[in-house]
């Protein structure tokens, strides 16, 4: 996957330059290890292809047998991975492929934890994440959000049309909707909507999903009636600081969509560890 061994490769550069690994050069290169990517806090796996890739980078010797998928819960003290081969290869791929890991397995685990208590809600509300991503680590993080059991919303601008408030200053909605559809037809069609009345007049323009950004779960379930009453199959996302708290709330609403930033901008790291097996 060429996002995954791009952004190893420019990780593995700001460890690596500009004179490589110090300290595990004093190691003897003949020297073989064991060592173990442990759990230290329960969560979701995800980001195995970049550790991977990382152990290769640094050197094609290493082996790494995973125990554990992408997806998978993990509890305090499992063992998630065990890394063998020269050591001194190993720990100087240690803290690149922690960072993945950790990093990527964060935002599987902040993913889950949003799905499943918005499914208890309403199991029929999706949680997608947004474009509120790192930059260069967008396509492995909507993987681990994947991972995590949430859907993708646009991956890049090219993938549909949001017209949002900023958009919309030149623009009626009913218009723009329309020149998007003669120009980009088959695309996905999305307007933001602070009020009500924009909801109903974008479902009655044809747009796919309405979003509405920053209404209280009332203003929601009051504005998917609207928009169900419309007669078109239009989705309603919310969106606009949504959280673990507030999203059970939004999802039942009668919300289809819950698009939560903080998934991929906000997660807290998973911590993991590489421990030397004796």
């Amino acid at each position: 996957m060429p996002a995954v061994r791009d952004a190893v490769g420019r990780a593995l550069a700001e460890d690596w330059l500009p004179l490589g690994d110090l300290t595990a050069s004093l190691i003897d290169e003949s020297r073989q290890a064991r060592m173990a990517v442990v759990a230290r806090a329960g969560g979701v796996v995800a980001g195995r292809m970049c550790a991977l890739e990382t152990f290769r980078q640094v050197d094609g010797a290493i082996h790494v047998d995973w125990q554990l998928a992408d997806g998978s819960e993990v509890v305090p003290g499992a063992t998630v991975a065990t890394v063998t081969g020269p050591m001194a290869p190993i720990l100087t791929a240690e803290r690149t492929a922690l960072n993945f890991l950790c990093h990527l397995s964060g935002v599987a685990s902040a993913t889950r934890r949003m799905v499943e208590a918005v499914a208890a809600a309403n199991p029929a509300t999706r949680v997608l994440d947004t474009r509120k991503t790192l930059p260069g680590l967008r396509a492995l993080e909507k993987a681990a959000v994947r991972a995590g059991g949430g859907t993708n919303h646009r991956g890049s601008l090219s993938e549909g049309v949001l017209l949002k408030d900023n958009h919309l200053g030149g623009l009626a909605i009913g218009a723009a909707v329309a020149l998007a559809a003669r120009r980009w037809p088959g695309r996905m069609i999305e307007v933001e909507c602070d009020e009500p009345s924009q909801a109903e007049e974008a479902a009655a323009a044809g747009a796919a999903i309405v979003m509405l950004d920053n209404m209280a779960p009332y203003q929601v379930a009051a504005t998917v009636a609207l928009v169900r009453a419309s007669g078109r199959s239009t989705l309603v996302e919310v969106s606009g600081g949504i959280s673990l708290a507030t999203a059970p709330e939004y999802a039942a609403a009668g919300a289809d969509l819950l698009s939560v930033g903080a998934l991929t901008h906000s997660a807290a790291a998973l911590d993991l560890g590489l421990d030397l097996v004796t």
